[in-house]
């Protein structure tokens, strides 16, 4: 008699790679809010999630393209960035008193002093209470923009077409790279003081591992 094979379908979103279901259940066993922290090339974004039975619900959340609100006119996809999306999430937070959370990093591969670390750094450094080893965050030189500042004043002092290639995306928003330190501060004021724009109200999540309902034909 031959046996029978029964195959068993992985969730949708585990056939595509997009969620760790193991160590989702990891974190909702902890009953701590968690910080979601997501990246594109261009972007960094942010939110605290709190797990219902009704499933996930966006407490708080900040994006790098927030930051022109509080006066940054550089680039929203680099480390300084990075931690100034962290640092604004803290603030908004705070207000919401809310004051600790467990860090859901999704399926990145962590690298140390990596932009998902800086956002967690700034995070942190807005006085959010999160599990962390203090070698995983970026050096300080990196998480302001000196790096970057050095690097476009020596290109400068070499070879001016090369700078203004380099660079051209600063030069274009109106922003000499060599300031970036300068700027880092400043921005970084703006947003521990409250002086930029209000944040955005809260909107709740679609559970992580709910497909959306499909739409209904309209009758003719």
């Amino acid at each position: 008699m031959a046996r029978k094979i029964v195959m068993r379908l992985a969730h949708r979103r585990r056939r595509e790679g997009r969620t760790d279901y193991r160590a989702r259940l990891a974190l909702l066993k902890s009953g701590q809010p968690r910080l979601v922290i997501r990246k594109s090339l261009s972007n960094m974004s942010c939110q605290i999630v709190i797990h219902g039975q009704k499933g996930d619900t966006t407490a708080v959340a900040a994006s790098s393209k927030e930051l022109a609100g509080f006066g940054w006119k550089s680039g929203t996809g680099n480390l300084p960035a990075a931690y100034l999306t962290g640092l604004l999430l803290g603030a908004k937070a705070k207000a919401a008193k809310i004051e600790t959370c467990i860090a859901d990093l999704g399926l990145y591969t962590q690298t140390n002093g990596s932009r998902i670390y800086a956002c967690l750094k700034g995070a942190v450094d807005s006085g959010l209470n999160i599990p962390h080893s203090p070698e995983i965050f970026p050096a300080e030189n990196r998480l302001s923009g000196k790096h970057i500042a050095d690097y476009a004043a020596k290109v400068k002092s070499e070879s001016q077409d090369k700078y203004q290639s380099t660079f051209s995306a600063y030069i274009s928003a109106g922003v000499a790279p060599e300031s970036l330190p300068s700027a880092f501060e400043s921005t970084k004021s703006a947003i521990l003081s409250g002086s930029g724009a209000k944040a955005a109200p809260k909107k709740e999540a679609k559970a992580a591992d709910k497909a959306e309902k499909p739409k209904k034909a309209k009758k003719g």
